[in-house]
């Protein structure tokens, strides 16, 4: 009977051996990590904690503030912005999962002295009145457009959902969309 007993404490042990040996090659969490995320064309290195999300890594990090912090939860759209041309809320999404991929912000639509068509659309139909949702309400637009979404008035508030303005410009807004689409669409 002794003899059944310690075999099975051996494999016990070995496997807590095995569980101290893992544990202390894993790296801690809280330590800082070397990412390079691809932001409007560039590659930025940066030294940042493994929990920062893209939002954190975009606006402390790169000083590109135009993305904004509203709720912090994902909840607003004021963070939207592309990654791999499909729209995020930025605050959700940790800087490492975005790694390898494009990340395209407000401050990386318009070309040299040019506004990006629905950057310009938006100024055109007044789609704004504080301007602090504008940037994620833009970079959603852009994104509703390419998706196939602004074929009606309907399926662009739909599809623009996510976005809250407090100020209630949405009949603009979808002003900015219909007119940006043919050009969007088309370049």
């Amino acid at each position: 009977m002794a003899g059944a007993a310690g075999t099975a404490l051996v494999p016990m042990t070995a496997r807590a051996a095995a569980q101290d040996a893992s544990a202390s090659t894993a790296q801690d969490s809280v330590l800082p990590v070397d990412v390079t995320l691809r932001v409007n064309g560039k590659d930025k290195r940066l030294h940042i904690d493994a929990r920062t999300t893209v939002l954190d890594a975009l606006r402390e990090h790169l000083k590109l503030t135009g993305s904004k912090k509203g709720c912090d939860h994902g909840q607003c759209g004021a963070c939207t912005v592309l990654i791999d041309d499909r729209r995020v809320v930025s605050c959700l999404t940790l800087a490492l999962a975005a790694e390898g991929q494009e990340i395209t912000t407000i401050e990386g639509l318009a070309t040299d002295d040019h506004l990006h068509p629905m950057q310009q659309a938006f100024v055109d139909n007044d789609a704004f009145q504080c301007g602090y949702c504008t940037p994620g309400q833009i970079m959603s637009a852009v994104a509703c457009v390419k998706e196939g979404h602004a074929g009606s008035e309907a399926d662009i508030r739909e599809y623009m959902s996510g976005n809250i303005c407090r100020c209630a410009a949405y009949p603009n807004i979808v002003a900015a969309v219909k007119q940006a689409a043919p050009e969007i669409m088309k370049g």
